[in-house]
């Protein structure tokens, strides 16, 4: 059976996400125009020069979520800097839910829709204003 376009996607997000140097989540991103070509990519990991928070976990890797001291570029950051045309960008599949500060870094990009597997820890004020855009937001589940 021939796998659909976004699960293809989101397995090459999660192929990714292996590459992930960050203690505490491992997140892959690919971001595709609207013929879902590969036009941008990335995992999340502190920048560069600093040591690999798998090496040396940074304050965030025990941190709860939200207290902004981790020190990783998040994989969809990665993926845009990563990315010529930010206004080609169709889809955004994650293998998370993004963050609101990612959410609204794709908001200003051409980005309609967002396709993720795994959205229980989903920051809800970023669903809530992707879609006061007018946008997908979209969890698949499991692969």
């Amino acid at each position: 059976m021939r796998k659909d376009t976004a699960e293809v996607m989101l397995e090459v997000a999660a192929v990714l996400a292996q590459r992930a140097t960050c203690a505490k989540l491992q997140v892959g991103c690919v971001l595709v125009d609207s013929d879902f070509r590969i036009i941008g990519s990335g995992y999340n990991g502190v920048p560069r020069g600093i040591e690999h928070c798998i090496d040396m976990p940074c304050p965030g890797a025990t941190a709860p979520k939200g207290s902004d001291l981790c020190e990783a570029v998040h994989a969809e950051q990665n993926a845009l800097l990563n990315c010529r045309h930010p206004e080609n960008i169709y889809t955004c599949f994650c293998t998370h839910a993004p963050c609101l500060r990612c959410t609204k870094t794709l908001l200003n990009t051409g980005c309609e829709a967002i396709v993720f597997l795994n959205g229980e820890k989903a920051e809800m004020p970023a669903r809530d204003l992707w879609l006061k855009a007018g946008k997908a937001w979209i969890q698949r589940g499991e692969l």
